[in-house]
């Protein structure tokens, strides 16, 4: 079989689809390829647009492409505010094209449309704005550059390796930590601070991005717990202790709680930072396997934060097993998500609220954070 990359075709965009790219068909002058379904990025539902073929052979299920011209806009479409977005640029930022409010509407679109297929469950999600980026922009307090042919930090075209040197990218913070391909942190530990409480950190290691995601976060999952002053919580994926600290604060010192954390070095950090707690203790080890071999007495709140693919099915029914009265569950992939509320409601636990944040302005990634309650 020959690629068609490079293939140019009209379409007619249909919907926001998962990972940041709509739906759209080639109609019948695209001959024995007609019906085919492309997955376009740089575009919008509702236009006509000429899509440039970036992956996919005769016969593919599905083909990958650009929109390389507009034929008939979007009202929602917004001159693009960065020079380094867009066709075979760089593939930090999906949605650099669409203006703001449209794009969390997108958003919630996705994570609907997850609920419904994966799980079966019908949900209006709406996904809100967060403090601390202007218009979508200067929001990302932590980045990471490779380096470009001719030396310069740049950053990664999308579904590929190349690197598109970037001078300045539009969602980079004044203030942001910045890692360069081959170069060192500035710092090996950083402190970053939420509300009256200070966090160590290393300067690699996992944080939220956006300046304002800690504070939204901490708020929402102490919203969804609703832990009690003698309450025992885990909180598993617990990273440096962002939401254990304010959980053993709620708790208090009649209550409990374990942090458990993968990462050596994460797991020393929460260590130093949920230090004059001693209600508060971290467990080191892979979440599924510390489930397995430690006996947690009675629970009443489990927080879940997994990595983006999820908690999956060993996680969720260990968990399960301990009856906590409410699991938050906090996830950053939409499909992800569902696939882990459709494992909890298999253990009779009810979808309850759901928020969604966009932490993530200008891409097709945002922040949920669920509660759910048995029976």
């Amino acid at each position: 079989m020959s690629s068609l990359r490079g293939s140019r075709f009209e379409v007619e965009v249909g919907p926001v689809a998962h990972g940041g790219h709509f739906v759209a068909r080639l109609d019948s002058s695209a001959g024995d390829l007609a019906g085919t379904v492309v997955f376009v990025r740089h575009t919008l539902p509702g236009e006509r647009v000429v899509v440039a073929l970036t992956e996919g052979e005769p016969g593919d299920r599905f083909l990958r492409g650009d929109a390389v011209e507009v034929l008939d806009a979007s009202p929602d479409r917004v001159p693009v505010p960065c020079p380094y977005a867009g066709p075979g640029a760089c593939g930090g930022c999906d949605f650099q094209h669409v203006a703001v409010p449209a794009q969390r509407r997108l958003k919630a679109a996705v994570v609907s449309e997850q609920l419904r297929r994966i799980a079966g469950i019908d949900r209006e999600v709406v996904v809100e704005p967060v403090p601390g980026d202007e218009q979508g922009l200067r929001y990302r307090t932590r980045m990471r550059f490779h380096r470009a042919a001719d030396g310069s930090p740049g950053l990664r075209a999308h579904r590929s390796r190349h690197v598109v040197p970037v001078a300045d990218c539009r969602i980079q913070a004044s203030e942001a930590l910045v890692v360069v391909e081959g170069e060192g942190p500035p710092v090996r530990v950083v402190e970053e601070r939420v509300g009256r409480e200070t966090f160590a950190v290393d300067a690699t290691g996992f944080w939220q991005v956006h300046r304002g995601a800690p504070a939204t976060l901490v708020d929402a999952v102490m919203e969804g717990a609703g832990a009690r002053r003698d309450d025992r919580v885990v909180d598993l994926y617990a990273g440096v202790g962002l939401f254990s600290v304010f959980l053993a604060d709620a708790v208090g010192a009649a209550g409990r709680v374990t942090a458990v954390e993968g990462d050596r070095s994460a797991a020393a950090h929460a260590e130093v930072n949920l230090s004059g707690r001693p209600w508060a203790h971290v467990l080191a080890g892979r979440v599924d396997k510390v489930l397995l071999r430690t006996d947690l007495g009675r629970v009443d709140v489990v927080v879940l934060d997994p990595p983006r693919e999820g908690a999956r099915r060993a996680v969720v029914e260990r968990v399960a097993r301990l009856q906590p009265r409410t699991v938050v569950l906090v996830a950053c992939d939409p499909a992800a998500f569902a696939r882990d509320a459709a494992l909890f409601a298999e253990w009779g636990y009810r979808l309850g609220q759901v928020r969604a944040f966009d932490l993530f302005p200008m891409t097709s990634h945002l922040e949920c954070v669920a509660h759910l309650v048995k029976g």
